[in-house]
């Protein structure tokens, strides 16, 4: 059917880390088929979009690039363009997919396993065998196919959620919860140190809500009895492991053992904890489950145990109903707790959601927009501040990139450091730098020769 050209695929990957790591088996997949790689969509005989629906706007550019499709399909008649992620998992009658013309393959994530069958009918090969099945777990199996030279990992620990926020569409879109069992973690994680990478990041929608289903893993002299505190610990002793770590975590399942794990020797010194509200009107509305004054008693807990740890959170402004006092409750949190970052975003009504079905999108989008702004202009502020803080001190500093005679990384509270280095071969290596100078979004330095 090609002659003696090899089959290309595409990914487009939108949205959550999660949809990254999702990317990287749905490669795996594709690879094992014969396909190559390619950035140029022309080229591609297979294109597959890993969707995010948290926002509208996400969906919005799925829609958006329909056309394009449709024109290449005309190109190229046997160009195969699959859908995947959030937008196929919460399409319960079939809205969205009336509107994606150009696709062939519409499929949750949990079927991804599906994709080699399908793509060998429509070509007329014969049907690869050893894949996965449909379930969520076995699609867990697929060994994600990282690229050659890379810093850090993904290891997705968990699907799903449980928590039903009012606002989101991740327990439609993805399940219920679903653990990964431990001995399948860690032995993925022993297989990206065997490959030399020395970070792992543990990835779940609700991470630290975690459930071992065979707790009979872990180690006997393990002290933990909270599964995900008792993963940490077993993933931070593990040979060859420089740094661990992990989101998106829940406050709720922030529980004194986890919280206890943070100081753990290989932890980042950094915590992503979203709030998505300072005021407990709109925290109850959103059904987070927790209040003000609880979230602020984690972060001195935190605090306690990881003196200097850095802080990163989520926001969502002009919820139904948030009212001006409401918003400058969410301010004065963000002061209070005194956060290094923070990703605001407007509130995006979802179909499907408890929000959508209780609560009138009664904040008008200026109204949102100047709330995003006033945290982002905060955010800011603050984060240069830390920033500048850092300089004249020495951090130890992850390599990710090395281009153009200047090194990138993330020191372990995941700040942005540059340095001259036209040595590739530092790429995922840990180095020492000394800070010079700081701006909002990075730092700047110089490797110590004793590295």
């Amino acid at each position: 059917m090609f002659s003696d050209a090899v089959p290309k695929y595409r990914l487009l990957v939108f949205g959550c880390q999660m949809n990254k790591n999702d990317a990287e088996r749905i490669s795996r997949l594709l690879s094992d088929m014969g396909l190559a790689s390619t950035e140029d969509e022309t080229e591609a005989d297979v294109i597959v979009m890993v969707t995010c629906s948290v926002r509208q706007s996400a969906e919005e550019r799925i829609y958006g690039k329909m056309e394009d499709l449709i024109d290449l399909k005309k190109r190229n008649p046997r160009l195969l363009v699959g859908v995947t992620g959030c937008m196929a998992g919460r399409d319960r009658d079939g809205a969205i997919r009336k509107r994606l013309a150009a696709v062939d393959f519409f499929f949750p994530t949990a079927e991804m396993g599906k994709l080699s069958g399908w793509i060998a009918e429509r070509w007329g090969l014969p049907t690869p065998v050893g894949t996965p099945d449909s379930s969520g777990q076995a699609y867990l199996d697929v060994e994600p196919l990282r690229p050659p030279s890379i810093a850090s990992a993904f290891v997705t620990i968990q699907t799903g959620c449980d928590k039903y926020c009012a606002y989101c569409v991740v327990p439609y879109a993805r399940g219920r919860e679903t653990n990964r069992p431990v001995a399948a973690i860690l032995d993925e994680v022993r297989s990206c140190v065997d490959r030399g990478i020395v970070e792992v990041v543990l990835l779940g929608q609700s991470v630290n809500s975690y459930r071992a289903p065979d707790a009979e893993t872990f180690s006997k002299n393990n002290p933990y009895a909270d599964s995900f505190a008792a993963l940490l610990w077993e993933t931070d002793s593990l040979p060859g492991i420089r740094r661990v770590h992990w989101t998106a975590a829940h406050p709720v399942s922030m529980s004194d053992e986890v919280i206890d794990a943070l100081g753990l020797s290989h932890q980042v010194n950094y915590l992503h904890l979203p709030v998505q509200s300072g005021s407990d009107e709109v925290l109850r509305r959103m059904n987070r489950k927790y209040t003000r004054q609880g979230f602020l008693d984690i972060i001195e807990a935190v605090k306690h145990r990881r003196p200097g740890i850095a802080l990163g959170t989520d926001f969502i402004v002009g919820f139904p109903g948030e009212t001006d006092a409401q918003f400058e409750e969410t301010l004065s949190l963000y002061v209070e707790a005194d956060f290094d970052i923070a990703y605001p975003a407007e509130y995006s009504q979802r179909t499907g959601t408890l929000a959508a079905r209780l609560y009138p999108d009664d904040i008008p989008a200026d109204v949102k927009r100047g709330r995003r702004l006033a945290v982002q202009d905060l955010m800011e502020r603050t984060t240069l501040r830390k920033n500048r803080a850092t300089v004249g001190t020495t951090v130890e500093v992850l390599v990710a990139s090395v281009d153009g005679g200047e090194a990138v990384g993330t020191s372990s509270e995941q700040k942005v450091c540059r340095f001259p280095c036209d040595d590739p071969s530092y790429i995922g290596r840990i180095v020492p730098i000394r800070i010079n100078t700081a701006q909002t979004w990075q730092c700047h330095g110089n490797m110590l020769r004793s590295s």
